[in-house]
């Protein structure tokens, strides 16, 4: 049974690219089209890449391993939290510390840290202090757990680690690289896929897309948990997988611009002298159910490019 159905990569958006003018040639491997300037990742690599980093997950698992989630972006921010935690597996949403792999020791000291100033505080000796000195201590045990939250249950490095938008990423791709640690990545038409061992080509900036990958990895966790012979059966996975699809199910006008909708309502996606048989399959299901993607986000991001010219890696548009 495939890990994810063609129809939920459609319905989520997977497929969809950056404009073609923002294209990492590296990509074109993965690309199956383009319409209306925007390139159409080829889904049947996505499907297979998936169950591919969905087995390596599973088994490393099984074996004892360990992943990590890494997605900072605001778009994969709540996805990579609530994934990680449903599956157990440590995590980082907020911000990338540089070192937090290749400096592993200090980053553990610094997590010891943040658990000794909480047994203060819990023990009421703020209370015997200054309030000064009591506030301070509290906003410094606010930023340690911001920063360091997600990995404070992270006793050793990670077998693996997953990661979403690698341009933003670079830094923990580079020191997982460093530590031959394999990296699993969502890899979109304007990134550079160099340095990830597993490239799942997708659509990084939709939401739901998001979720839906970040989702089968954790499902991976909780499959390859469930095979250590020491360990308890992993439960509420059927429940977290049904909350998870039923979250499908928003309009399109709830995450794409009336802009994105009528170019993308206004011509095929799929060229009839490019369809391949799954390709056929695929449009067959795409014409069938409304366009509920998330494209819209790709808008979004030219908006903030012409909003904030200055950010790194961005393009200010004229």
């Amino acid at each position: 049974m495939a890990v994810i159905s063609m129809k939920a990569l459609l319905e989520t958006g997977v497929h969809f690219g950056h404009r073609t003018r923002k294209w990492n040639p590296k990509m074109k491997p993965f690309i199956f089209t383009e319409r209306n300037g925007i390139h159409i990742i080829d889904l049947q690599q996505t499907l297979n890449s998936l169950e591919s980093a969905f087995a390596l997950v599973r088994d490393a698992v099984a074996n004892g391993g360990m992943l990590l989630f890494v997605g900072t972006k605001r778009q994969a921010q709540e996805a990579i939290g609530a994934e990680a935690e449903r599956c157990g597996a440590p995590h980082v949403n907020q911000r990338w510390l540089g070192g937090m792999l290749t400096n592993w020791r200090t980053m553990r000291e610094r997590i010891m840290e943040l658990k000794k100033l909480e047994e203060r505080r819990d023990k009421g000796e703020f209370e015997l202090i200054t309030k000064k000195e009591g506030l301070v201590l509290t906003r410094k045990i606010a930023k340690l757990e911001e920063r360091l939250g997600g990995i404070r249950e992270m006793a050793r490095l990670p077998e693996l680690i997953f990661v979403v938008d690698v341009r933003r990423e670079h830094t923990a791709i580079h020191e997982a690289n460093i530590l031959n640690i394999p990296v699993i990545a969502m890899v979109d038409t304007n990134c550079d896929p160099g340095g990830v061992d597993y490239v799942i080509p997708a659509n990084d900036d939709a939401i739901r897309a998001i979720k839906l990958v970040a989702g089968a990895m954790a499902d991976a966790v909780l499959e390859g948990k469930a095979m250590r012979k020491d360990a308890e059966p992993a439960e509420g996975a059927p429940e977290a997988e049904a909350a998870r699809e039923a979250g499908y199910a928003e309009t399109d006008e709830e995450l794409l611009g009336a802009a994105t909708l009528a170019k993308l309502r206004g011509g095929e996606l799929f060229p009839e002298e490019k369809v391949s048989v799954e390709k056929l399959a695929a449009a067959e299901v795409l014409a069938e159910t409304p366009l509920t993607t998330v494209a819209d986000d790709k808008v979004t991001e030219e908006i903030e490019e012409v909003a904030d010219p200055d950010e790194e890696g961005v393009e200010a548009e004229a």
